[in-house]
């Protein structure tokens, strides 16, 4: 798979999918510090900077673009602007690059605070704005715990197929749900969380839910080891602390990354500041997460 990423942060898509064998056409991100990242570890992978500009360039062709877009609009720890807010208005620029690149597949992944902003209206918007540019859309409520990481790190991550909702839907969803026998279906702590849904679009807008539910995002909160809690706030990993059995003390960055499941050190370029590897760790996604979508979607490419 050859894929295009915006928002690419300091890449966990890449870190999850490399031995997948999938490789990235180019990035696209405009911070300082996860700019100085992707040109360390990713040197050869161009990196387009603003995606609001990738529409007009001539881009090398993908078949699958993953983002998530900025988040603080949507957290129910900011002020909540909503579609209404530049940033959470990134999402309708993500759809716009679905539009005139047209890949097979996308991954967009956000806080679960989405879900209900301006009640629920926000994503309704979005998802629909993703099926009328040609896409199935299934969406869920995955937590990093439930895939060997430890943090509780509940994000909605909503995958989308060009023309048919059913092959989106096998990627997120048990063929017993498909099916619609949910008594054999897996326990939702298994896999996501209690709060696990779907909402399918048939390419010309229609679609319909299937399961919903307005959950309220968590915030970071995980045992690393039998006498340390991580808390790394809502989403930014400003000022983290850990429990010791002597007190508190800061988390460092090496504990950082492997909450995510990136490899030990990877932030750890020259010149970095422990201040900017903690935001740029806190604002990436869950490696395994990520590592068992992809997987989830080369299953579903072969069969």
């Amino acid at each position: 798979m050859i894929y295009g990423s915006v928002c690419s942060g300091i890449e966990a898509a890449t870190e999850a999918w490399h031995p997948l064998g999938w490789v990235p056409a180019w990035f696209s991100e405009i911070e300082n510090f996860p700019n100085r990242v992707l040109a360390y570890r990713h040197p050869t992978i161009p990196n387009l900077g603003d995606m609001t500009r990738i529409c007009e360039q001539k881009v090398a062709p993908i078949g699958l673009l993953v983002g998530g877009t900025p988040c603080q609009s949507f957290s129910v720890a900011g002020q909540r602007g909503g579609l209404n807010d530049e940033r959470g208005n990134l999402a309708f620029e993500f759809c716009r690059i679905l539009e005139t690149l047209k890949p097979r597949w996308f991954v967009w992944e956000n806080v679960v605070g989405a879900l209900s902003s301006n009640k629920g209206r926000d994503f309704a918007a979005i998802i629909g704005k993703m099926a009328k540019c040609g896409y199935g859309v299934s969406y869920r409520v995955l937590d990093a715990k439930n895939f060997g990481v430890p943090q509780t790190r509940r994000r909605v991550y909503a995958i989308g197929y060009l023309g048919d909702w059913r092959r989106a839907a096998e990627v997120l969803f048990e063929p017993e749900v498909l099916s619609g026998n949910f008594a054999k279906s897996k326990n939702p702590e298994q896999i996501g969380g209690a709060s696990s849904l779907v909402q399918i679009g048939a390419g010309k807008g229609r679609g319909f839910v299937d399961v919903y539910n307005h959950a309220m995002e968590s915030t970071w909160v995980g045992q690393y080891a039998p006498t340390v809690t991580a808390s790394f706030g809502l989403g930014n990993a400003i000022g983290p602390k850990v429990l010791e059995d002597n007190g508190f003390r800061k988390l460092t960055p090496l504990e950082g990354e492997r909450l995510m499941g990136f490899r030990d050190g990877y932030t750890a370029i020259p010149g970095a500041k422990d201040t900017e590897r903690y935001a740029a760790i806190g604002n990436s996604m869950a490696i395994p997460v990520m590592r068992w979508i992809g997987e989830r979607i080369e299953k579903v490419e072969t069969s």
